[in-house]
């Protein structure tokens, strides 16, 4: 079954904010538990306004989410969105399974004939 637009717009929005070094690394500092934008942003040479903007398109994406207390902005994983991306990825794994069971066949066959 084919995904429907809709879905594929979103796996867009996923693989477009994980293919950035900067989001990957924040997403996996937040596995630790909600920080802040401005705590999310000490590590990397970027204003506040860069981390904004890195945190919103990780949150368009369904990737993170974000409440706000008093003036803060708190971030939180959300791995839900994770699982939309290993969902249309797993789909290839059966390509992938058949194709390492056909090299390990090859090898074998290669190893028993050398053998001989």
């Amino acid at each position: 079954m084919r995904p429907s637009r809709g879905r594929l717009r979103n796996l867009d929005s996923i693989f477009e904010a994980l293919a950035d070094e900067t989001r990957r690394s924040m997403l996996d500092r937040l596995r630790d538990g909600p920080l802040t934008i401005g705590v999310l942003a000490q590590p990397y040479s970027m204003s506040l306004n860069g981390a904004s903007k890195h945190v919103k398109k990780l949150e368009k994406a369904g990737l993170i989410r974000r409440h706000v207390r008093g003036r803060e902005h708190f971030c939180t994983l959300n791995a839900g969105g994770l699982q939309e991306a290993m969902g249309w990825m797993s789909h290839y794994s059966e390509f992938w399974d058949e194709r390492i069971s056909a090299l390990e066949t090859y090898i074998i066959g290669k190893r028993k004939q050398e053998e001989k």
